[in-house]
């Protein structure tokens, strides 16, 4: 009888230039409750609509530590180095401990959208699981119209593996103000550790922040 492998991620901070990734905070609430009524996080999430407090504090106080503690990934709030404000998440998830392999999802806020937070927060959490944590693969997956996150996933030098036909289901604003469920296919996208090779310079050349550390 084959013995399961079970572990989890360690309770960790990873810092770039401008940015923070750490566990949420009860201070982070108002702030994510915004964020996940954004229009866009609504249309390519599964989250609920509209996202009240309630649901926010059940993420931050029970779902989220449990994703660690549980072993199947990590949530991190996002945040700007300077002024501490919730720029986004990042979530590992469906983590498979003996492959060395997890997916990761990510939310931008709307106001800070356009400033390379997105790319930066995910490859300073590639970096950190590749280099600290000795994983093998990170994946993702976009809905085939979410433009802004397959741009991510190039950024960072995710490959693109497939498609998944009709896999999806993304919500639409009717005209009439009501939201609507659409089926759509997903893009899979593939991270290896040798992809990152030069990424990190090519974005510094590009203007963004690099991976600075990690605690």
């Amino acid at each position: 009888m084959e013995l399961r492998m079970t572990t989890t991620f360690p309770d960790v901070s990873i810092n770039t230039e401008r940015l923070v990734l750490r566990p949420y905070e009860e201070a982070d609430i108002p702030a994510f409750v915004e964020m996940m009524n954004d229009e866009l996080v609504t249309a390519w999430t599964s989250v609920p609509h509209p996202y009240t407090r309630a649901h926010a504090e059940d993420w931050v106080r029970r779902i989220a530590p449990a994703e660690r503690t549980e072993g199947r990934g990590i949530v991190l709030a996002v945040t700007e180095f300077l002024t501490q404000r919730l720029v986004g998440t990042v979530h590992l998830h469906s983590t498979d401990w003996r492959v060395r392999a997890t997916e990761v999802a990510y939310v931008t806020a709307p106001w800070a959208r356009g400033e390379g937070y997105a790319t930066e927060s995910v490859l300073a959490a590639a970096q950190w699981l590749f280099r600290d944590r000795g994983f093998e693969r990170l994946q993702l997956r976009t809905a085939a119209d979410n433009t802004a996150s397959q741009q991510v996933a190039q950024k960072i030098g995710c490959i693109s593996e497939g498609v998944l036909r009709n896999a999806w289901i993304a919500r639409s604003l009717t005209e009439g103000g009501e939201w609507t469920d659409i089926r759509t296919d997903l893009i899979l996208w593939g991270l290896l550790p040798e992809d990152l090779d030069g990424v990190a310079d090519h974005m510094a050349e590009a203007g963004y922040s690099s991976y600075t550390d990690w605690s």
